[in-house]
């Protein structure tokens, strides 16, 4: 018996994409050229990249269903990523992204059946299962999610999670 599938991974996928969508709201829009460092992502880039990095994910493992990948695929799902995010050049656009694109992604989540989780996918790397790589998917987004509750300390804005422990206080 599973106790972590699908309805679990989504509804965890749900609350780590509101969370993301509460940061987006919080920073204001003149604010999202804001970059950390030079070398790293803007706030607009790096949230257009969370909206679109689903994007892959769905072609794989929902639309195309491989069962083994190679680097050739991942370029090409990362080029049509970078094309997907590029459009996303607003507040508003970025929101409804993170919206739209991570419900659709919760809904795909939810509807794999454990044996469709257990499936190996061959990578060059070595095998891993889906429910691995989906896993991931949550573990990329908590990551530049960290980033840009640093970035709000940065800019003086308390993060929503601080803020919502304070009152709790």
């Amino acid at each position: 018996m599973s106790i972590y599938g699908a309805n679990q991974m989504a509804a965890s996928w749900r609350t780590v994409r509101k969370n993301t969508i509460q940061i987006a709201e919080d920073i204001p829009a003149d604010q999202y050229a804001f970059k950390a460092s030079a070398d790293s992502m803007s706030v607009m880039e790096m949230l257009a990249h969370m909206a679109t990095y689903t994007d892959w994910a769905e072609q794989l493992h929902f639309a195309e269903r491989k069962t083994a990948v190679t680097g050739a695929d991942f370029g090409r799902y990362l080029s049509e990523g970078a094309v997907a995010a590029a459009a996303l050049n607003s507040k508003a656009a970025l929101v409804d992204a993170l919206i739209g694109r991570g419900e659709s992604f919760a809904l795909q989540l939810e509807a794999m059946t454990d044996e469709q989780l257990e499936e190996l996918v061959a990578l060059p790397g070595g095998p891993k299962s889906r429910f691995e790589m989906l896993l991931g998917i949550k573990e990329h987004e908590m990551h530049h999610r960290a980033q840009l509750m640093l970035i709000e300390r940065l800019l003086g804005i308390v993060p929503h999670l601080t803020r919502a422990r304070q009152q709790r206080s």
